[in-house]
């Protein structure tokens, strides 16, 4: 591989360890034909080996010092086509060619990865699956249930348009520069159809982000911008809970009442 120091303003972290890629690939199990693309491929370590699956992909990478190294290490196993761009600004489905034909590939920098993914999930009926390496700490946000710590605004707002499964763990070990911290990999499938039934998407955005603004605080308080106590009673809902037991079945009531009885806005 070319030398190239890891840059700590990119949160670069790049992966070694030929183990995990295995597990990786074969959690993925790319398959010639398919439309893959790879956000923040460092040096190449993924991409080398998916590209001799597929033959060709495309790969999204910020720092421009890497894509001469990347272009180096990638030629031998296939074409990658390399946007040198901002993923967070980068329309994915300029890639894709029909709806659930694009499949994500990525080891997200920790302090990128949540807008990251809102950014994908607003694009996700062009999405096939994704494989993330994230923070372990943000993969079990992502999906824990409802009652557990980790729940909260980010588990809701994937579990609502994907499914979630967390595949496993990557020590520190792994990685050059070495994180501080334990990674894992996730999968996220999206849904066809939502997985509970919202009149006003953006809405329910809202609310959910309102409900978790204080965590400690009932939804009695957080919500009371939308609701008094007694509505959110007359929805079987208790007004003395926190956010953090109330599943998407219960959010997604609180929302479609609000749509239903709050004025029109001009």
């Amino acid at each position: 591989m070319g030398q190239h120091r890891a840059r700590k303003r990119f949160g670069q972290n790049f992966l070694h360890d030929d183990a995990v890629i295995l597990r990786i690939i074969n959690a993925i199990a790319p398959r010639a034909g398919d439309n893959v693309v790879e956000i923040g491929p460092g040096q190449g370590a993924l991409t080398t080996r998916l590209l001799g699956e597929l033959g060709e992909m495309n790969a999204v990478e910020l720092d421009r010092d890497l894509v001469p190294i990347l272009e180096k290490n990638c030629a031998p196993h296939g074409t990658l086509n390399i946007y040198n761009v901002d993923a967070l600004k980068f329309d994915f489905v300029s890639l894709a060619d029909g709806d659930g034909s694009l499949r994500v590939v990525g080891n997200l920098p920790y302090n990128i990865s949540t807008p990251l993914i809102f950014h994908l999930l607003s694009q996700a009926r062009f999405i096939q699956d994704m494989y993330f390496m994230l923070q372990r700490e943000v993969v079990e946000r992502l999906a824990a249930q409802a009652g557990s710590r980790a729940y909260g605004r980010l588990s809701i707002m994937v579990q609502y348009r994907c499914e979630v499964e967390r595949l496993f763990i990557v020590g520190p070990e792994s990685f050059d520069p070495v994180p501080k911290v334990d990674s894992a990999i996730v999968r996220l499938i999206p849904r066809r159809e939502p997985a509970v039934k919202v009149n006003d998407e953006a809405l329910f955005a809202r609310v959910v982000a309102q409900a978790f603004s204080q965590r400690r605080k009932t939804i009695r308080n957080t919500l009371k911008p939308y609701l008094s106590s007694d509505e959110i009673g007359a929805l079987d809902i208790d007004p003395g809970l926190r956010a953090e037991v109330l599943g998407l079945e219960a959010f997604a009531q609180l929302t479609n009442y609000i749509s239903e009885n709050q004025p029109p806005t001009e």
